[in-house]
């Protein structure tokens, strides 16, 4: 028994390809999320001369945080961040956010301080060569971060289990939330993609009708059958094609329907009131002494957008006279 897919009715909406577009399993306890991103990634990673596979490892990040946004109820922020442990590593640290209106934004610091780094740099072409600058599998560490708009922030640590990014986010989704998880990860550096498929956990009533065998409903070999088709996915197809096309291709033999579509963008949150935050807890006479060093002026920018906000004596007199 077969059902087309729902999408939305605003074609300007459901064909557009920087969203994600949540997805179900009819009368089952599957959901997934597929995400595209094209122009909200090019302007994340234009704003600084990233080497190729930091390009692609940060399409992989800011697909992941949009994806696993979708798995939890907040309003508020969710990031990923990694961070190497290693003084040697090429890669200093990286991380990507998406909050709940789809604002994505990405940042990465990186070492290519002589030929030697810039030339290692350029030998790496894919996102996997990135992620190894955190070090063998075990060290560097990895870290999901949730900040609500009320309430307290929460930390988790994902355990560095596998040698790419989306394996060690399903690891962590399996062992922490207790529910299996698969999730493909892709970038070209120009576009990026990705799906999330989780089977959550079954209402007491499905449990026992499965244990009793007297599942008129319950389709218990969905999961098995899911895993098998979301492993077809390919690269190419999660950077080329609509959300839509994607589900389509996968579970066209699943009854699926699908919601409105979020659209995702890129955006930033910096401002000068946080610029002016930051110098208070400098303090005021080193911030006339930088002042002084920088001719009388000093700029402040930011590393996600670009924004530059300059400030002068007098505008640091007026900070600290509040």
């Amino acid at each position: 028994m077969t059902q087309d897919m729902q999408t939305s009715n605003n074609p300007a909406v459901s064909t557009d390809i920087d969203v994600r577009q949540r997805f179900f399993i009819q009368d089952s306890p599957v959901r997934g999320d597929v995400v595209r991103l094209s122009r909200s990634y090019a302007n994340t990673i234009t704003q600084k001369p990233y080497p190729e596979a930091i390009k692609r490892l940060l399409g992989e990040m800011l697909t992941a945080a949009s994806l696993l946004i979708g798995t939890v109820k907040i309003d508020g922020r969710l990031s990923i961040q990694l961070q190497s442990s290693d003084s040697n590593s090429l890669l200093n640290w990286a991380m990507a956010e998406c909050d709940q209106n789809g604002i994505i934004r990405a940042l990465a610091s990186w070492k290519s301080d002589n030929d030697e780094q810039s030339q290692a740099w350029n030998s790496m072409t894919t996102a996997n060569e990135a992620f190894s600058e955190l070090g063998a599998t075990g060290a560097g560490v990895l870290f999901i971060n949730i900040q609500p708009e009320q309430g307290e922030p929460y930390q988790g640590i994902v355990e560095r289990s596998h040698d790419n990014l989306a394996d060690c986010l399903a690891h962590y989704q399996k062992q922490s939330a207790q529910i299996p998880t698969l999730i493909n990860l892709a970038s070209d550096a120009l576009q990026a993609g990705g799906i999330l498929v989780q089977m959550l956990p079954r209402t007491v009533e499905e449990t026992v009708e499965v244990e009793q065998n007297q599942d008129a409903g319950i389709d218990d070999d969905l999961w098995t059958r899911l895993k098998m088709l979301t492993s077809t996915v390919k690269a190419e197809e999660l950077t080329t094609l609509t959300a839509s096309e994607i589900i389509y291709r996968l579970y066209n033999q699943e009854n699926v329907v699908a919601p409105e579509p979020t659209a995702l963008e890129f955006g930033c949150t910096c401002s000068r009131e946080k610029c002016e935050t930051a110098i208070l807890q400098i303090g005021q006479d080193e911030m006339l002494d930088i002042c002084e060093e920088q001719g009388g002026q000093f700029e402040m920018d930011c590393g996600f957008c670009g924004e530059i906000y300059r400030f002068d004596k007098d505008n640091i007199a007026e900070i600290f006279a509040h």
